[in-house]
């Protein structure tokens, strides 16, 4: 990983050259690379960690003045329970999985001695800009090396110290392996990412990883296709035949297993005639954890006569806004659902609400309805729907990726969680024996298609 004051061009082209190599090397080549970087970063985790301490402290005098928000410092924290073994697993997830470049996924026999392949490739040059979450330099060195891609790599200013010490031991690691330095590169000059975003001759796909406007900012900034997602606004359903004990554990899982997280729940959505008897239950299990709810006349009302006076502030008056609104905190905007003498209108209620308002990210709900959760999930237009589960099961690692690049909530290429899958396109190669185009031309004597599907083997 070269740590480079160079020019935004010569950072480029430099990935360039590195992807045109990445792409002829073995998966036994890229994985050996992988291996290496797993064993440097395990050993070098004291130093890692002592840099991120700094980082953390600075993060949070900044929090304390009000120049950084609370979820930003929530993400820089690599010492947080397990996050740091969780980065080295990842890589070792990321190593197993099966090659993704060179897979056949269609194979035609156009003509006798013509045959067409449709083949996996790596997309070429990664452009990442992430803020804090040091994490990310370790998750997407292994998925670019694995899948054959080149990254450039720029972070937040709030992480400086983390970045430079995991960007020394990766370069330092996999200067010894077939994969060229350039193939990672960090980039720390403040006005490196206007410039970068320039080079659309160059870069391939942009992935912003951040707040609202860092996305937006990218998107408005560059000719180069960006893959991500701007806000998280994960919503979840509770139908009134919702299972009480499931729609407790999955809502509060949703809310506060890390409520900084893009895939945390910030909309909760009540049937009519659930607000008297599963609402009550979910919102005390959620008071414990010191949720906050901002709730609309209906939800409130039904609230304040089972708790009364006792939740103090908890329970709030919501605006409209607030349905718009990734709060990335102990915090849960509640809308009722009206009462219908359909069961799949209420569901088709809560699906408007949900594509008005959603960003696409998530989206979950609670009911023992076969029918009803295959309406909801057929219905909402988000990357994941999920039937009676967390919405923090969107993640890379939990859906067997190995890890992640960040969420898509795109429709071209590639939604959700990307992997490696992701991180690849197709070419089509032809293997013929002089065919022409003129051979096929509608005259006597002309040769005719066959256009038959031959069979993919497991190369």
């Amino acid at each position: 990983m070269s740590l480079t004051e160079s020019s935004a061009v010569d950072v480029a082209r430099a990935a360039c050259e590195a992807s045109r190599h990445l792409a002829t090397l073995s998966d036994t080549a890229r994985n050996e690379a992988l291996t290496a970087l797993f064993h440097a970063l395990e050993k070098n985790k004291d130093a890692i960690l002592e840099a991120n301490r700094r980082d953390v402290e600075a993060a949070t005098r900044a929090t304390n003045d009000g120049n950084l928000s609370k979820s930003i410092l929530k993400r820089l924290d690599l010492a947080r329970p397990g996050k740091y073994d969780e980065m080295l697993q990842g890589i070792l997830s990321v190593r197993n999985l099966q090659d993704p470049v060179g897979k056949v996924t269609l194979r035609t026999l156009l003509d006798d001695g013509l045959v067409l392949e449709r083949v996996s490739c790596p997309i070429g040059v990664l452009l990442i800009i992430f803020e804090a979450r040091p994490e990310v330099i370790a998750n997407i060195s292994a998925l670019s090396i694995k899948s054959g891609n080149a990254a450039i790599l720029k972070g937040g200013k709030e992480s400086t110290e983390s970045f430079a010490a995991i960007a020394k031991v990766i370069s330092e690691a996999i200067s010894g392996t077939q994969v060229p330095n350039t193939s990672i590169q960090l980039v720390q000059t403040r006005d490196a990412v206007s410039s970068l975003l320039a080079q659309d001759s160059l870069i391939d796909l942009v992935i912003p990883r951040g707040s609202n406007d860092l996305v937006r900012f990218v998107k408005n900034n560059t000719r180069i296709p960006v893959l991500g997602h701007a806000d998280g606004l994960c919503s979840a359903y509770i139908h009134p035949d919702a299972d009480l004990d499931v729609a407790v554990k999955v809502i509060v899982d949703s809310k506060t297993d890390y409520p900084a997280a893009c895939n945390s729940l910030e909309t909760l959505l009540v049937h009519e005639d659930a607000l008297d008897s599963i609402l009550p239950v979910v919102a005390e299990a959620l008071f414990k954890k010191g949720v906050s709810l901002r709730c609309d006349s209906l939800s409130k009302a039904a609230l304040t006569k089972k708790f009364r006076n006792t939740q103090g502030n908890l329970v709030q008056d919501s605006d409209e806004s607030d349905y718009d609104t990734e709060f990335l905190d102990l915090i849960l905007a509640v809308k009722t659902i009206p009462s219908t003498r359909s069961p799949g209108l209420a569901v088709e209620k809560a699906i408007a609400h949900i594509n008005s308002h959603s960003s696409k990210h998530t989206d979950i709900i609670l009911t023992k309805s076969r029918e009803l959760a295959d309406l909801f999930m057929k219905g909402v237009d988000s990357a994941g729907v999920f039937w009676n589960a967390s919405t923090r099961l969107a993640d890379g690692m939990r859906y067997g990726f190995g890890t992640e690049v960040g969420i898509s909530t795109n429709k071209i290429h590639t939604r959700g969680p990307v992997g490696l899958t992701g991180l690849t396109i197709y070419k089509y190669l032809i293997s013929g024996n002089g065919h022409g185009a003129g051979d096929y031309s509608s005259g006597q004597g002309s040769r005719k298609w066959k256009h038959e599907s031959l069979p993919i083997d497991d190369e």
